[in-house]
């Protein structure tokens, strides 16, 4: 399993979503600190009910628990996120 597939296992298996983009940027950080260690940079929309009259950060903690470790443990360098219900799309 890739980084990526890695990424939409963890959020699928821990979040109610309805649509889930996951992209790896990292091509766009060569050369940064974070990618000569080996880290990756993602970007990643997830759509969910579950984010309904809860403020950003606290959307952003639910997928920031769904990677658990995998923050920790330079697989992934940086995750960038938008965090919506479906109401807002």
């Amino acid at each position: 399993m890739n980084r990526s597939e890695m990424i939409r296992s963890r959020i699928e298996a821990a979040i109610n979503i309805t649509d889930l983009l996951v992209r790896d940027d990292s091509h766009l950080h060569a050369g940064h600190a974070g990618a000569q260690a080996g880290g990756g940079h993602f970007y990643v929309r997830v759509v969910s009910p579950d984010f309904t009259d809860l403020t950003p950060i606290a959307r952003h903690r639910l997928i920031y628990q769904a990677m658990g470790d995998a923050m920790r443990n330079d697989c992934i360098h940086a995750l960038s996120i938008d965090a919506l219900t479906p109401e807002e799309t």
